[in-house]
C-alpha cells in the first residue's frame, strides 16, 4: 500500500510540474521516457529548445528536501539519459537543458540548468 501511495504522489507531482511548464509555453514531448540506463520524468519543448526535468515530490521534509535527492550520481545519470534521448530525438534541439523540480506541500520549485 505504501508503494502505491508514493507512486500516486509522484504522478501527482509530475502532473503539477508538467502544467507549470505548459503555463510557460512548453509542450510535453515525453513522460517517463525509459531506456536501459533509466528513466526521464519529463521531456518538454518550447520551439526547438528542449528541457529534461527530474521531478522529486515529497509530502514532508522528514527525509530531507526533495532537491537533496538529486546528488552527483543522479546528476551524472540524468546527463547520460538526456544524451541518449537526444540521439534518438525526432528533431535536433537547438539546446537541451536539465532542470530539477521539487514539489513539497503545495509549492513547486524549479531549478533550471541544475546539472
Amino acid at each position: 500500500m505504501v508503494a502505491y501511495d508514493s507512486a500516486r504522489l509522484g504522478r501527482h507531482g509530475e502532473d503539477r510540474v508538467a502544467r507549470w511548464y505548459e503555463e510557460r509555453g512548453y509542450r510535453v514531448l515525453e513522460r517517463n521516457w525509459r531506456c536501459d540506463l533509466g528513466e526521464l520524468d519529463l521531456i518538454l519543448a518550447r520551439g526547438d529548445d528542449v528541457v529534461v526535468c527530474e521531478v522529486k515530490t515529497r509530502s514532508t521534509t522528514r527525509f530531507g528536501h526533495p532537491l537533496e535527492a538529486v546528488g552527483p550520481d543522479k546528476q551524472r545519470r540524468l546527463r547520460a539519459l538526456a544524451a541518449r534521448w537526444r540521439e534518438g530525438a525526432p528533431f535536433r534541439p537547438n539546446s537541451l537543458r536539465i532542470d530539477v523540480a521539487a514539489v513539497l506541500g503545495g509549492r513547486i520549485t524549479v531549478v533550471e540548468h541544475a546539472c
